[in-house]
């Protein structure tokens, strides 16, 4: 069995979009707005590396560009670099409600897949959004309610994605030259008594990771979606999940409980046993 220990003594609203980069783990809090990192190697605590004037969702790094990243933030797409934090695109909303971007990841073609949602989590008013190396943004799917992960494979040539509150991990296939999606079909199922799947990240073995919101635990699942490992963890709600090298690092948060306990919000960390995959960055139109 995994244990896990908490990082540090930070606790967040809510936690989320845990990737591995180069040499450090970096995660965010949405609602401060917050990106932080922490080494990989050695987490020993956590520091602020950029910040937004709109909630944070998640980031991937820009290809050629170290400590330069593209964010799912706010109600688009931003650059946070050395020279400052400016929006570098906005997609079309698919919802006359308040929204905001969701958890966000690029695939190995460079482009970046973020989901959005309604803030007040109304069923059906979320879509998930394409933002291409020559600047221009795609709607992808509408329909979601609140859209997690993606994540995907190696190859680039499938997807998964989790609709939160409906229990669903799908799973697409991707042409990897023009990023279109077909071939939607069911993955995991989750009763509401399992948890839901937020986060969600695949390793180097081609194994899914689940974080589940509400359920106190992450899953592994194999390939062909058997059940490999369930790692209970101390925080009722787990919202992200991955695998930094061969660390097990799991975000959570607090926002919506009445009694929040000592580890929830926490970032937690472990040993996986198993290889992760560092994130894969961006491609930006050049300048």
């Amino acid at each position: 069995m995994t244990d896990l220990r908490v990082l540090s003594s930070d606790r967040f609203e809510l936690g989320e979009g845990g990737r591995w980069v180069g040499d450090q783990v970096v995660l965010v809090d949405i609602p401060a707005g917050r990106l932080f990192g922490t080494s990989a190697a050695d987490p020993q605590g956590l520091t602020v590396l950029a910040s937004t004037p709109v909630p944070l969702a998640a980031v991937a790094p820009v290809q050629d560009a170290p400590g330069s990243w593209v964010a799912a933030a706010g109600t688009g797409f931003w650059l946070l670099a050395a020279d400052g934090v400016r929006q570098v695109a906005a997609p079309e909303p698919v919802t006359g409600k308040e929204w905001r971007m969701n958890d966000a990841v690029a695939d190995p073609a460079g482009r970046f897949w973020a989901g959005s949602m309604a803030c007040d989590q109304s069923p059906r008013n979320g879509a998930l959004y394409r933002f291409d190396p020559d600047g221009r943004t795609h709607t992808v799917l509408t329909g979601l309610t609140i859209a997690n992960g993606p994540a995907f494979t190696a190859d680039g040539r499938t997807m998964f994605l989790s609709d939160t509150p409906l229990g669903h991990v799908d799973r697409f296939d991707v042409d990897p030259a023009s990023g279109e999606l077909s071939g939607r079909r069911p993955f995991l199922r989750f009763e509401s008594g399992e948890g839901a799947p937020d986060g969600i990240s695949l390793d180097a073995d081609g194994f899914l990771w689940v974080a589940l919101f509400g359920g106190g635990a992450v899953r592994r699942y194999r390939p062909d979606g058997e059940l490999d490992r369930v790692v209970p963890v101390p925080a009722r709600q787990p919202t992200s999940v991955c695998v930094a090298g061969s660390r097990l690092v799991v975000t959570s948060g607090r926002g919506g409980l009445d009694d929040p306990g000592p580890e929830d919000g926490a970032v937690l960390v472990g040993d996986a046993g198993v290889e992760g995959v560092r994130a894969r960055p961006v491609r930006l139109p050049a300048s």
